[in-house]
């Protein structure tokens, strides 16, 4: 059942911890049939309350019920079918290894708590939720309350689905957070922005407690020049679509700014521009604002007059609404808030380079961000990409589709966070993987043990090069010539 604060805001969270953890040392969530009912649970969750999470999202974030199809519903969906098909392949992974049986066997970490974030409030709880329960585990989760119908969507239907006691939905601010924090986990995973992350990390380090931080970061997106009318479109639609159709650009893999060629910059622009008034022919085709806060933040990026002078497109925006125009600025200054800053909204900035080449320049000396996109046909230019720079994932050609992919990980690197999930690696972020040793007594090698001699010193040598037939030579006592290692 859901978990609200009482009496002025705090609620026995101990208690909470503890009937958790009381469930999973029950040995049930071990289960595989338990572990399969939980994923199908949240199939017929999605399934049958569709409506329901589309007047969610939009509550909280004005998204389209198409938008909220694709990048949640639908891919949850598709990657909950995914687990329940692989599940059994993923718990039962032997490795054989010589002279013993040597197994690596997954199992449940224990107790896990999850942070959500706002942005994709429904997939950011779900995907690593499925995983969490995939692996055998017990969770807590915690949605974001700066998404409250989606929280209250999942608090009323989360308990009907799952395992009602060994799932747990707690409300509630940063407070909350802070107190669920106090307790001992067995793993946490925070989706949100570096400064609270930092947070998450300093309080876990109190128990020991292990970490995964999904955080954001400035996902350039590298644009050569394509030559093909048809092949430039497509890049534009798809440059369009990761940037505006997702959350207003509200999202921590949407594009943060593009890098081109200066000779190319004009065609760009008046491709994007064009593809902006095809695609969003209507205000409810994007994502508004998260609220007034976020708005000011924003507006504040262009408040600063150099960064004003560089708007070839849009800029208009609307505080009672909470929408702002989809906007392209051209070269503001690389030292103002909008090209230092995550953007984290639909204002795009163009930075125009003398060679594609000397993108890798600009990308260097930045903090590794979690995706790097790049639109190119040169396959010399690909590889250098990904030899000569460091990031979470690398997409060439698309952007954001890696979100959607179960069979790569999706995390970041250094400031853009650590962990990886969904598809088997969500199963892993959860699992511990136990190396288990069967060995028999029947047979014994007596040159592990002193007393110490030569005979024993060219055993262990042929043992550890897997010179298995001098070393059975050896235990035989046949003589052979002198070898040399």
């Amino acid at each position: 059942m859901e978990e609200k604060p009482q009496n002025g805001g705090s609620f026995c969270l101990g208690g909470l911890v503890a009937g958790v953890r009381e469930v999973h040392e029950s040995g049930r969530t071990k289960e595989m049939e338990w572990r399969q009912a939980q994923i199908r649970g949240l199939i017929r969750m999605l399934t049958e309350e569709e409506d329901a999470v589309f007047d969610a999202l939009h509550e909280d974030l004005g998204k389209h019920r198409v938008e909220s199809f694709r990048d949640e519903v639908g891919n949850l969906v598709k990657s909950f079918r995914n687990t329940l098909q692989n599940l059994k392949k993923w718990a039962d992974t032997p490795l054989i290894s010589f002279p013993c049986n040597a197994m690596v066997v997954p199992e449940p970490i224990g107790v896990v708590l999850i942070f959500s974030c706002w942005n994709l409030p429904l997939g950011l709880a779900l995907e690593p939720l499925s995983g969490a329960l995939a692996a055998g585990n017990a969770v807590v989760l915690k949605p974001s309350e700066l998404a409250p119908s989606t929280a209250a969507f999942l608090a009323a239907n989360l308990p009907k689905y799952l395992d009602a006691k060994a799932v747990k939905i707690v409300q509630g601010g940063p407070e909350v957070g802070e107190g669920l924090m106090e307790h001992r986990w067995d793993k946490v995973l925070f989706t949100g922005n570096a400064r609270v992350g930092r947070i998450i990390m300093t309080k876990a380090a109190k128990h020991l407690t292990p970490v995964a931080l999904e955080l954001g970061s400035k996902c350039p997106c590298i644009v050569d020049r394509i030559n093909s009318k048809w092949e430039c479109q497509v890049a534009v639609n798809r440059i369009v679509g990761a940037k505006w159709s997702t959350c207003a650009g509200q999202a921590c893999i949407a594009i943060d700014y593009i890098l081109v060629e200066e000779q190319f910059a004009p065609i760009l622009i008046e491709l994007l521009v064009s593809t902006l008034e095809r695609f969003f022919t209507k205000p409810e085709y994007m994502a508004r604002i998260l609220n007034e806060k976020h708005f000011d933040r924003l507006a504040n990026l262009l408040a600063d007059h150099r960064v004003a002078s560089s708007i070839v497109h849009g800029g208009g925006a609307n505080r009672k609404t909470l929408t702002i125009e989809p906007t392209i600025l051209l070269d503001p200054p690389l030292d103002s808030d909008i090209m230092t800053e995550e953007i984290f909204g639909p204002l795009l900035p163009i930075i125009t380079v003398k060679k594609t080449e000397d993108c890798l320049a600009f990308l260097k000396p930045k903090p590794k961000p979690l995706a790097i996109y790049a639109f190119t046909k040169d396959e010399k230019l690909k590889q250098r990409i990904i030899a000569e720079t460091s990031s979470g994932c690398v997409t060439f050609n698309d952007a954001i589709v890696q979100y959607g992919l179960d069979t790569v990980p999706f995390g970041g690197i250094g400031a853009s966070g650590f962990g990886q999930y969904h598809g088997k690696y969500t199963f892993e972020l959860f699992s511990h993987r136990k190396a288990v040793i069967k060995r028999s007594l029947w047979v014994e090698f007596m040159f592990r043990y002193p007393p110490w001699d030569e005979y024993r010193m060219r055993m262990l040598r042929r043992a550890f090069r897997f010179d298995y037939v001098s070393l059975v030579l050896g235990l035989l006592g046949l003589r052979q010539h002198d070898f040399k290692f």
